[in-house]
């Protein structure tokens, strides 16, 4: 059963992990409603659905034509994510009656382990850096032209409200649960509907943050989006050097797009004291990965410019 950080947390009595998931999640459109599978091993093998098979009518007597799906087989390894938090004894000891200086620090390194993890979510490529596990760019593969990927002009182009509403169509069995984008383009969203005369349709989720929504999909933000791609022949070449940003529709789900962890998701380990200097550490890791089990459940919009 496939379950978000926060109801992980749940399942926890240690008050300071339980601390560390509501820092991640609460700051994290994504790891709000990314759902994750634990699994036994250092890795999934898994068949991504490319295709349904065929189905037709016959007439009494004829011969039957038979029709198979195409899958793809991808492997999912997880990838070792985390940092040591250390705090010094003195200031632990004389510093603490203000605030307690280890959840602080533990706290602080929780926020930059998010950060982390939603830039990787974007950008990661097992190819360039083994470290890391494939994340949405490559998972949809933006550099190579499909269905999936809408293209807003051949180098680039203004973006429109009608390219988002091609962009959800483009996800297959229901809409998608989030369209993730970059700030500039959210905010050149807004300027589009105001344009037109319209209002976006706005509401709170559960830790009270304020989201909007298009076509009844929620509209996530990522600081990690950059603004600087180059598109070049209706696909992706670079992610520096440019003008041009991408925005994804998501579908999440155990048949969708889906995180991959082990027994225990994050987890927060006491090192203890260390023996060259006068200091505690607590070890923050997380053993975690992304499948994406039908190519239909995500999509991206690339080339939207802001001109």
């Amino acid at each position: 059963m496939a379950l978000t950080l926060a109801e992980a947390s749940k399942l926890s009595n240690d008050i300071l992990l339980q601390g560390v998931v509501e820092t991640i999640v609460k700051e994290s459109p994504v790891l709000q409603v990314l759902p994750f599978i634990e699994i036994v091993g250092n890795g999934l093998t898994y068949n991504q659905e490319n295709s349904l098979p065929g189905i037709d009518f016959y007439d009494v007597g004829d011969s039957w034509t038979e029709s198979t799906p195409t899958f793809d087989q991808k492997t999912a390894n997880l990838k070792i994510m985390g940092g040591d938090a250390d705090v010094d004894n003195f200031l632990k000891a004389t510093r603490s009656n203000i605030q307690d200086l280890e959840t602080s620090v533990v706290e602080l390194k929780a926020k930059a382990l998010k950060n982390k993890f939603e830039d990787v979510f974007i950008y990661g490529d097992a190819v360039s850096n083994a470290k890391q596990f494939d994340g949405l760019r490559k998972l949809i593969n933006t550099g190579t032209a499909s269905s999936q990927l809408i293209t807003a002009g051949a180098g680039g182009a203004t973006l429109t409200l009608s390219m988002l509403d091609q962009l959800i169509d483009a996800v297959k069995g229901g809409k998608p649960d989030i369209l993730l984008m970059s700030r500039r383009s959210r905010r050149k969203i807004n300027a589009l509907v105001r344009a037109s005369g319209g209002m976006m349709e706005s509401n709170r989720d559960n830790w009270g943050n304020f989201v909007q929504y298009w076509d009844g999909v929620p509209i996530a933000v990522s600081d990690w989006i950059l603004d600087t791609h180059v598109v070049a022949s209706s696909v992706e070449t670079a992610i520096t050097g440019g003008a041009c940003s991408s925005i994804y529709a998501l579908q999440m789900g155990e048949g969708a797009l889906c995180g991959l962890t082990a027994p225990g998701f994050v987890t927060v380990e006491p090192i203890g004291s260390l023996e060259t200097k006068d200091a505690s550490r607590n070890r923050i890791k997380w053993y975690v990965s992304l499948a994406l089990f039908s190519a239909i459940k995500a999509a991206a919009l690339i080339g939207v410019q802001d001109n």
